[in-house]
């Protein structure tokens, strides 16, 4: 049986789940959520996803599952709501499932165009059930990028669908760490003689990284800079640091370049195009920067920062993915609805396999931020 079971109230938050990639953890990292003590007891869970899957993965883990397979696009908001509750209070999880029956065979552990196309399905109806209300957040498990293009859906991630099916150009890639992950490095770092004094100890907040270009070349990066939009990821950063409560909402903007570019030295980026776009926010957003990066992750590390933005995809991935791999969550910031993720991905060479469990840390933080958030917005 399942510790998250609990008798809906008004705090009871519906999150639509998504299975990701049949082939890789995500079902199992779902399922263990799922049974920890952890999970958060106003959280209803929607599964999206084949139940056959699922039933493999509590299979793998050891323990029962009680599914309800229900239309998830065929019943208005308030009754489906109101189904997925009664089945919550009978230790039942709701699991809607748009994946053709080519899922259910998807080979374990390898690309398959069945496995991406199912992955694309459940999260376009995972967002099609949070924009009408029906559920109201998204918890994504990994997909596999090849499996998702060998379908035919050619996208370079999570990120990009979410933002197409929404109908946003303005939005952004966001890694956090919760302080809970962090606390023990920054104890470990503030007994050095060279850390920093009080005046930079953290707000409790924890650590979040926005990203102003996405999945592309490191050689493309320059010429996708523009004042406006790394702009736009500063009050994207801002704007989500006030929804969680940060009061301090100190923000820090990376150099593109070694040294912030040596005063030219390494390259223009920083004087010609970063400086202005940290000038126009400066006034109405907490924000320092262009700062070199190398020096930067070390004082946001120890608290002097809440919000960093990135300038691309590694420059805010790797120090996240090195200090809290398991701990660390994505969320997808300027969207009209809610979703998370865990950071790490589909992980094939480990799938499937009882010797070797996977890690559910990273799935429970998102599926505890998404209730969180939700309940922030819903009040």
């Amino acid at each position: 049986m399942f510790s998250g079971f609990g008798v809906s109230d008004v705090s009871n938050q519906l999150l639509a789940i998504t299975i990701g990639d049949v082939a890789g953890i995500g079902p199992e990292v779902i399922v263990r959520s799922l049974r920890s003590p952890q999970f958060p007891h106003a959280a209803v869970p929607v599964l999206i996803g084949p139940p056959e899957v699922f039933q493999r993965a509590a299979k793998l883990v050891g323990c029962t599952l009680n599914l309800c397979l229900t239309e998830g696009a065929g019943l208005t908001s308030d009754v489906f709501r109101q189904t997925v509750l009664e089945n919550w209070k009978t230790g039942t999880v709701t699991v809607c499932n748009p994946a053709g029956p080519a899922a259910i065979t998807a080979p374990l552990c390898k690309v398959s165009a069945a496995a991406g196309d199912a992955a694309f399905r459940c999260l376009s109806l995972a967002i099609q059930m949070t924009s009408a209300g029906s559920t109201d957040a998204i918890v994504t498990a990994p997909l596999n990028k090849e499996s998702l293009h060998l379908a035919g859906h050619h996208y370079p991630g999570h990120t990009e669908i979410l933002a197409e099916q929404c109908g946003v150009k303005d939005f952004a890639m966001m890694l956090h760490l919760p302080e809970t992950a962090l606390r023990p490095l920054r104890q470990l770092l503030l007994r050095s003689p060279a850390s920093p004094g009080p005046e930079t100890a953290s707000g409790g907040h924890g650590l979040s990284i926005a990203h102003v270009t996405l999945h592309t070349s490191v050689a493309s990066v320059s010429g996708l800079l523009s004042v406006e939009s790394i702009e736009e990821k500063v009050h994207l950063m801002d704007g989500f640091l006030c929804r969680a409560g940060c009061g301090r909402r100190s923000i820090a903007v990376c150099a593109l370049n070694p040294h912030g570019g040596e005063h030219g030295l390494f390259g223009n980026e920083e004087a010609e195009i970063i400086e202005p776009a940290v000038a126009r926010c400066r006034g109405s957003v907490h924000v320092h920067g262009p700062l070199p990066v190398d020096t930067l992750i070390r004082r946001a590390v120890l608290g002097e920062f809440d919000g960093v933005v990135a300038m691309y995809h590694d420059q805010g991935h790797i120090p996240v993915k090195l200090i809290g791999f398991d701990a660390a969550i994505n969320i997808t910031l300027g969207l009209p609805l809610i979703r998370t993720s865990p950071t790490h991905g589909t992980a094939f060479d480990r799938a499937w396999n009882e010797s070797a469990p996977s890690s559910e840390a990273g799935m429970l933080e998102a599926i505890r931020m998404a209730y969180s958030m939700a309940q922030t917005r819903h009040n």
